[in-house]
Formats: C-alpha cells, structure tokens, sequence
C-alpha cells in the first residue's frame, strides 16, 4: 500500500498548498495530489488557486515524492490538447513524478467558461475522445483528431518526457471503470467499492489502483467531527449531486440537513489511530493499492505528524483479508 496526502486547492492557498506538501514529503508520504477547481465546494472553505502552477512550484521544491492530479476534467474548461502539454511538462520539471488523474468533471467547476455542462453519456464520449487525443499527442509529432465532439487540428507538444506520465481515470460506475481499463493506465475512486476494480479490470486494466480517504484529526473527535462539518459536508451528497451543482450556494443548500452523525459515519474522526486503519482496511480489501488521505479536520501539521506518529507504518502493512 502507497499512502498520498490529499491538497485540497478549494481549502487553501498556494503558498499554503506548498508547505503541505513539503511537510508530507519530509515525513514520508509517498505522493501528493491536488485537486483542479475553478471554486471551492461552499464559500467558507474560500480557496481555489490554479492547480498547474503549484504543480511547477512542487516540482522544484520536492525531490522525490510523488505529484498528481485528482483529478483534472480535461474538457470544457480545458481541451485535452492543453493538459497533455500541461502533463508533460510537469513530468519533465519533477524528474517523471507526475501521474495525471483525469475525471470526466463537475458542472462547479466546467460551467465557467459559458459552453454549458453536458447530459452524462455526452460527458462519457467527450472524455473518451480527450484521452485519445492525450495518448495521440504524447506520441510525438504533429497530430490531428477529429471526433464527434472535440477536434485537434495539426498540433504538436515539443517538449515530452522520455515515458509519458502514468493516467489514472477517475469512475463512479461501470462506464468510467471500463473507460479507465480501456484507456488509462490506473483507476481512481473516492469508496471503498471492489465491483469498480472488477469493472476496470474486466475491461483490462491493470494498473495502479488510487482511492480517497476522507479523514479529520483533532486531538478530540467533536472537534474533529465540526471541523468536518464546516468544510467538507458536501461530501456526503453522493457524486450525482457533486457532478451537477453550479455554485458553492447551492451545495451549501443540499448539505443543510448533513448531520455531524452522517459525518462521523462516512469519515475517520479523531485520535483514534485504529479508525482510520479500519477504514482504510476496507479500500485494501476491496482492491486498492493507492490510498489518498484527504484531511478535513482543523489542523494540518497536527494530522502530519499524527500520520507520522502513528499511521505511517502499520497503514502500509495492511493486506488483502
């Protein structure tokens, strides 16, 4: 099991996202991923810097932790042809630590750009054909693409890195899974759900498997559990609420009846290290091998060195029951 530190962009700012990431690299973590959003999820969390330039930034200022994305929607807000420049140039900059986490989006975060947010399965073949232009582009040369939805027209990326960095493709469900074994080179989740991993594998995958643990420390588990509350409560609405919402305004309103029960149930809260290993036994049972810990709880370097103190060791030595 490879444990990453989640930098939540919609939480902090850029300078503070460097820091973190400094810290995680110092006590051990073995990567990194930063969420790309145009908002944050509700306006009290009140950060949102662009995820590329951190990204350039943590490629200088680490040595050899890993960097990701978690994940990047490569269409509306950017075109596919963007992000695969993007890509290769933060391999090149962190010596090839870079994994792209590509997902197929949120209305949050697409809707920006005046071009609208399209139904589910129009989502589903734009994502699609923005991976084949990625995987068409990373090839070298000049290329041309022309889909249904997206065209490429005579472009080239000059500058790549020798292997292109590894893509893991976020699912929610059966088509996302089969996208990413189909297409990407690793699958990426937020539950605990084993029938992703055997969709994506039925489908060929054989990557890395990556999937979120939604955390809180504080040295008292009320804390811990407000703190949450506070921040991160939208989390409990499911995706096909988190997909479709315009504005932090409006998750504010789908997460008032969020209860701190519903959060205690859903997250690891407090200072117990045996809850968050017995959470995260659940993603290791049901296949994965990449665990990204997301905290939500008030105090970052109290949760570093917590993680240091008491989780680094026996999480990695967690096995498949």
């Amino acid at each position: 099991m490879r444990i990453g530190y989640k930098l939540a962009s919609e939480a902090f700012g850029p300078l503070e996202l460097v820091r973190q990431a400094v810290r995680a690299e110092e006590v051990g973590f073995d990567f990194v991923e930063i969420s790309d959003h145009y908002h944050p999820w509700l306006d009290g969390q009140g950060h949102s810097p662009f995820a590329w330039s951190v990204l350039g930034t943590l490629a200088s200022r680490t040595r050899h932790i890993g960097l990701a994305t978690g994940v990047t929607c490569p269409f509306i807000r950017y075109h596919p042809a963007v992000i695969a420049q993007a890509a290769a140039t933060v391999a090149l900059l962190s010596g090839g630590r870079f994994v792209l986490g590509v997902g197929s989006g949120e209305r949050l975060n697409e809707h920006v750009v005046g071009r609208g947010f399209p139904a589910v399965d129009v989502r589903h073949e734009m994502f699609r054909e923005s991976l084949e232009i990625i995987r068409l582009l990373w090839r070298g040369g000049y290329q041309s693409y022309r889909g249904r939805h997206l065209t490429l027209e005579d472009a080239r990326v000059f500058d790549l890195p020798d292997e292109p960095p590894l893509m893991a493709v976020a699912a929610g469900g059966r088509r996302s899974a089969t996208i990413a074994g189909e297409l990407g080179d690793g699958l990426f989740t937020t539950e605990p759900n084993a029938d992703l991993v055997g969709h994506y594998t039925a489908a060929g995958g054989d990557g890395p498997r990556y999937a979120e643990l939604t955390v809180a420390w504080a040295p008292d588990e009320e804390t811990a559990v407000r703190a949450a509350w506070e921040t991160t409560r939208w989390a409990v609405t499911g995706w096909k609420v988190m997909a479709e919402l315009p504005n932090p305004v409006n998750f504010d309103a789908a997460s008032a009846t969020v209860r701190h029960d519903d959060i205690r149930e859903r997250f690891a809260c407090g200072p117990d290290p045996q809850r968050y290993l017995s959470m995260a036994q659940q993603y290791v049972d049901a296949g994965y091998d990449h665990l990204v810990l997301m905290n939500t709880g008030p105090d970052c370097d109290g949760f570093i060195d917590f993680f240091d103190r008491e989780l680094s060791e026996p999480m990695r030595r967690l096995v498949r029951r």
